[in-house]
Order: structure tokens, then C-alpha cells, then sequence
């Protein structure tokens, strides 16, 4: 006969092993223009959220990034950093820009500054920032700022991958720029995550984004440039 000693041991091995399990977390998001055509689509944000208390639950250590401010535009247009990282915005332009933040998210302004300097901003709310500048209005970017540990960006063809889920409850969000704030409200839904899973694919009608028809950083209209060349 097995010890009682060891059966008490292998039991609590097993509710171990089970506890930290990690999975992968797959799927496709697809997105419907004006005229019905369905496509893959990158630069969609989809996340977990533990529904109780998970293991691994904190979030991804923050870090430092780049957004950079170069030919009149940011780069990358869509960043994505755990929460409470820092962001360094250099001007590799030969003018000057004023980079700002004034709608949802971390708020800023940067103020004016030339070419070859850097400021650097703490990003320590979560969701997406809309970042613009206050001299060039075609400059838009979004920082989304990820508490979750368990996120993932789709690629060119609307396929993500969330790695190293440990077994659970947890809700699927998922974020594009593009697309109805309720809509995506809708796409949320709850999942019981015990080994690798592909959720079914996530369906968005295409929008206008927030930054079109954006106004400078005191709610006005951009005014045109004397020089085109600034």
C-alpha cells in the first residue's frame, strides 16, 4: 500500500502543477469595411483578465520604449507597454514638434522641442493614449497601456497568440482604433482557459478613428503652416 504520507504528497504535486499550467490563447480578428469586405486586420490589442485571483496575475514589469517623431509622423503609429512604463519621444525631424495627450489616457504636453532632443513621458493609466502634435495635425499615434500580463497584438492577418495563460476564468477584451467603444464592449466574453484554446474569431464593423478630424491641444482647428516645408 501507497504511504498516506506520499498519497498527500502526489495530491498536492498535482493541484501544483495544475495551478501553474500555461496555455496559449489563439484567434483571428476580422474586420468589415464600408462596402462588406471582411479581412484580417494587425494592430488589434486582445487581453485576459483573471475573473478571481490568478496566478501570474501581476503585471508585465514596465519598461522603457520609443516613439519616434520622424517625415511628419510617429513611429511606430501603435505602441503597446505594460503599465507604469516610460516612453521616450525623440524629434529625429529638422523642426520642431509639440507632442500632446489630452483626450482619455495619460495627459501630457510636451511643449515645443527641436530637433535631436528627447522628453519622456510615464504612462501609468490603463487603455489607449492618442497621441498627437500640436503643430503637424496628420501626426497621430496610440500608446495602449496593457495592466493585464496576458496580451497580445494581431499581425498582418488578424491572427494573435497570447502565451503562458495559466489555467482559469478569465474575460477577453480586445481593442482596435478603429471601431465602435461599444462594439468592442460586446466582443468581450468569458472564457475558462485549461489548455491550449482558440477562441472563435472576433468580428468588428470598421469606424472612424478618434484621431480624425482631431483639434490641436486647446480644442481648436489646426492652423496651416506658413512654410509647407515645417
Amino acid at each position: 500500500m501507497i504511504p498516506s504520507l506520499l498519497i498527500a504528497v502526489l495530491a498536492f504535486t498535482g493541484v501544483v502543477s495544475a495551478q501553474i499550467a500555461e496555455n496559449r490563447v489563439t484567434g483571428t480578428v476580422k474586420v468589415r469595411d464600408s462596402k462588406g469586405v471582411r479581412r484580417g486586420e494587425a494592430n488589434a490589442v486582445v487581453w485576459l483578465t483573471g475573473q478571481n485571483e490568478q496566478p501570474n496575475a501581476k503585471p508585465a514589469p514596465p519598461g522603457t520604449f520609443r516613439l519616434m517623431q520622424k517625415n511628419k509622423r510617429f513611429e511606430p503609429h501603435l505602441l503597446v507597454v505594460p503599465i507604469d512604463s516610460t516612453v521616450d519621444f525623440p524629434n529625429a525631424d529638422h523642426f520642431f514638434h509639440n507632442v500632446f495627450s489630452v483626450y482619455e489616457g495619460t495627459r501630457f504636453d510636451l511643449g515645443l522641442y527641436e530637433s535631436g532632443s528627447t522628453k519622456r513621458v510615464r504612462f501609468s493609466r490603463p487603455g489607449p493614449s492618442y497621441i498627437f502634435c500640436n503643430i503637424h495635425p496628420e501626426m497621430s499615434a496610440v500608446v495602449m497601456v496593457m495592466k493585464s500580463p496576458h496580451y497580445a497584438v494581431t499581425s498582418q492577418n488578424g491572427q494573435y497568440s497570447i502565451e503562458g495563460v495559466p489555467d482559469g476564468e478569465y474575460t477577453l477584451q480586445v481593442w482596435f482604433e478603429r471601431a465602435r467603444p461599444e462594439q468592442l464592449k460586446e466582443l468581450s466574453r468569458k472564457l475558462t482557459v485549461s489548455g491550449n484554446m482558440v477562441v472563435p474569431t472576433l468580428n468588428i464593423d470598421e469606424a472612424a478613428s478618434p484621431s480624425e478630424g482631431h483639434t490641436n491641444k486647446y480644442g481648436q482647428d489646426y492652423e496651416k503652416p506658413p512654410d509647407p516645408k515645417y
